[in-house]
């Protein structure tokens, strides 16, 4: 099979879709793999790299698409790339198509098949070409929260940890998936004061078992998050539901409760955003200021760390790139049912419920 690997063009994405490490293990299987001039660049891998790793090196993204039938790239196509996208492709990304009407309106039209890494799923109900990703967006959520809560950024000007004397800062984290889970235990090496909420008593008895002392778990609801909004420092928002938008758990009237100069990080952007007043940012531009509460929500954070990301990433989904690549999307989804569940939008027809219902659109099984 022809596999291309477009440069990422949304705002400051520096992952690329493939290591050189996953290119090598496809060509050795007969695959060509196209790489577009310089896609690895930002993430510390060179043509080069991928020359030895045996794949092509093209110059421009119209050549990548035109010259490959499967894609596999990081981030969702935006519009520049709508028009490149045909029916023969296979496109094989995160595409979180239920917070974007005009990207799925897109693909329908395209008639391209597309498997989201985002809902593939495991037996276990688990997402594996996700938990890398969420794994790094809950670990720099802190990070980014930390710095965000700093004086000259518009912070409350609170040091997360705190000092010998000094109390340290309070830490909501909403939803104790993987996301919430990491950002707990980051927040809490530091030695913030952490409370983790979710409505899954399974989820909140492992935080609670394996978690330090300064982490404490409660039960999801409004009249809880209510309590704890007006003495949290950092809001962490880490709630997912598979395919489908995020639930508002802080509306706009809560941000007037909340401390001057809090912080609020949503995770779930990708999703929609589990916080009212959320809208996507960059990392060129990444918070703003509602009520005196500092929003940040960059919609792509593990593109900051490229280098950690794309390795992360190709990890997981290099298995399911060699089953497309070797059976083709048909026989490999048929065959293997994590793969099937990543299917969402085929020959122009959504197959993915979550979606056709974001949009009260047609849903078919696949």
């Amino acid at each position: 099979m022809k596999i291309g690997v477009p440069i990422e063009i949304k705002n400051n994405e520096n992952r690329v879709g493939m290591t050189p490490s996953g290119v090598f293990e496809l060509t050795k299987r007969n695959h060509t793999v196209y790489v577009q001039k310089n896609a690895g660049f930002n993430s510390g891998f060179l043509d080069e790299d991928y020359i030895d790793a045996g794949a092509t090196i093209l110059d421009t993204i119209e050549d990548v698409y035109a010259t490959a039938e499967m894609i596999v790239k990081v981030k969702e196509p935006i519009a520049e790339e709508y028009g490149l996208i045909k029916e023969h492709h296979t496109v094989f990304t995160y595409f979180h198509f239920a917070s974007s009407e005009p990207l799925t309106n897109a693909m329908i039209e395209s008639k391209a098949v597309c498997i989201a890494y985002e809902t593939v799923e495991a037996e276990d109900g688990s997402l594996p070409l996700l938990i890398p990703m969420s794994e790094v967006a809950g670990r720099m959520s802190v990070q980014q929260g930390a710095k965000y809560l700093e004086k000259p950024i518009k912070g409350r000007g609170i040091l997360l940890g705190g000092v010998p004397g000094v109390p340290p800062a309070k830490v909501l984290v909403l939803g104790a998936g993987i996301v919430g889970y990491q950002a707990a235990k980051m927040a809490s090496g530091l030695g913030a004061q952490v409370t983790i909420m979710d409505i899954n008593m399974k989820a909140l008895r492992y935080v609670s078992d394996s978690m330090p002392n300064n982490v404490i778990s409660e039960f999801s609801s409004e009249y809880n998050i209510r309590k704890h909004i007006k003495d949290a420092d950092l809001i962490i928002g880490g709630v997912l539901i598979k395919g489908a938008k995020a639930p508002k758990l802080i509306t706009r009237d809560m941000l007037k409760e909340m401390k001057p100069g809090a912080v609020m990080v949503d995770v779930a952007v990708d999703q929609g955003g589990c916080f009212e007043t959320t809208k996507p940012t960059t990392h060129q531009d990444p918070t703003y200021v509602i009520d005196e509460v500092v929003h940040y929500s960059v919609a792509n954070m593990p593109g900051a760390v490229p280098y950690t990301s794309t390795m992360a990433l190709t990890n997981v989904t290099l298995p399911y790139v060699i089953k497309l690549a070797n059976d083709g999307w048909e026989k490999a989804c048929e065959n293997n049912k994590a793969l099937q569940k990543g299917l969402n939008i085929v020959n122009g027809k959504i197959v993915y419920k979550e979606i056709a219902e974001a949009f009260d659109l047609e849903f078919e099984k696949a």
